[in-house]
């Protein structure tokens, strides 16, 4: 969940059911403000609303919606890997729905492909993973984070939406991201990181999703 090789990478966890709905019960005043935006049903791995912008948090609602559309996203096209076109077509929804306008604004992606280990100890894994996810959502702006299941030869996809790029930096420096980082090694046979730009034009009528350079 890190925006460069220095920082930890979002570490899969096979045990866990793709493309599952957690349940967590909220009180109706924390249900508006609160919402799950990964496979954590934590108290600490929900997301703020109210610490983003009109902009971050509408496209925090709309990527609940975020799910794989083909089987080889380990491999595929990023762009291609999810449904990009539904997520925005909710975030102008609910834009409209709010009555205030949505002005242009970027967000950074990043998207680890990876292939594990056959010794890989998925328990480990997820206890890094949890713990570095935490630690991410406690920096601010961290608006999404999905991963999938290893394919037949053990390769697999996670992505990350933050506001920023320097939130994601941020995200990635206390202990438990250190930690992850420091066990990579051991448990990737292959590991590769991708940088994505998603720009949303005023009034959500456009979006561009691209490289990041």
């Amino acid at each position: 969940m890190a925006a460069s090789v220095e920082l930890v990478q979002p570490v899969e966890v096979p045990s866990l059911p793709k493309e599952s709905t957690p349940v967590i019960e909220l009180s109706p005043v924390d249900e508006n403000r609160f919402i799950i935006k990964s496979p954590y049903t934590d108290r600490e791995h929900l997301l703020d609303l109210d610490t983003l912008s009109h902009e971050g948090a509408l496209l925090a609602r709309a990527l609940q919606r975020l799910k794989s559309i083909r089987e080889d996203y380990a491999t595929a096209p990023y762009a291609e890997s999810f449904n990009w076109p539904e997520v925005l077509e909710e975030v102008k929804r609910l834009s409209q729905e709010s009555g205030k306008p949505f002005k242009e604004t970027s967000f950074y992606i990043v998207a680890f492909r990876s292939q594990i280990k056959p010794s890989t100890d998925y328990a480990h894994l997820g206890a890094l993973d949890k713990a570095a996810h935490a630690e991410a959502v406690a920096s601010g702006g961290f608006l999404k984070y999905w991963f999938g299941s290893p394919d037949p030869e053990l390769r697999n996809l996670a992505t990350c939406v933050w506001r920023s790029r320097e939130d994601a930096l941020l995200g990635g420096r206390g202990p438990a991201h250190r930690k992850a980082v420091g066990a990579t090694r051991n448990m990737y046979a292959f590991w590769k990181i991708d940088q994505h730009r998603l720009t949303i034009r005023d009034n959500a009528d456009e979006w561009v999703l691209e490289d990041w350079e």
